[in-house]
């Protein structure tokens, strides 16, 4: 396995719409695209993100991995556990928003104040080539929507309704981080 090199912000394949992948070469257990895959993930716990897609590692494939367990950026949350998700949509978006502070691999050290679905529903398929369809709630559904979202070219950035609310990570854990606990 192979730990890859993370795109970050600027890079031009972070802005595009990701090519839909071929299930057939999914399905081909001994092919590329598991081993790409793979490396996906090592490189997921190697940068410790809670998701990676793949525009993020400089290919425009519509393939997303997540894995949380215990991180601290995101400390209390529900686990999740491996998951890949090859060509998925998100749909029935819930009317309920909440607000919270994303990070991202690609803006490495930035945080910033997001609003987010609560629920939402996943139809895509594993690395098996197999159906999946979900409904996800709470940090799993904003985990997808923003890790989903690579795949459409935008970034946590685009849908911040307040640029003000965007910190350096260092920051972020002086002024705001502390200020959140306390309320």
């Amino acid at each position: 396995m192979a730990v890859l090199k993370v795109a970050k912000l600027g890079n031009p394949i972070l802005r595009q719409i990701s090519k839909q992948v071929n299930l057939k070469e999914l399905t081909d257990q001994q092919g590329e695209l598991q081993e790409f895959i793979d490396d996906m993930i090592d490189t997921m716990r190697e940068e410790d993100g809670v998701g990676l897609a793949a525009p993020q590692v400089n290919r425009s494939l519509q393939i997303v991995v997540l894995e949380y367990e215990n991180n601290e950026r995101y400390p209390g949350e529900s686990s999740i556990p491996v998951t890949v998700l090859v060509n998925p949509v998100l749909s029935d978006y819930g009317e309920e928003k909440s607000l919270g502070w994303e990070s991202c691999l690609s803006l490495i050290d930035f945080r910033g104040l997001v609003p987010r679905s609560t629920s939402v529903t996943l139809k895509a398929y594993d690395r098996d080539g197999d159906r999946i369809e979900k409904r996800a709630t709470g940090f799993e559904a904003v985990v997808l929507q923003h890790e989903i979202d690579h795949l459409n070219g935008k970034v946590f950035l685009d849908r911040m309704e307040d640029l003000t609310k965007l910190a350096y990570q260092e920051e972020f854990e002086e002024f705001w981080l502390k200020k959140d606990q306390v309320s």
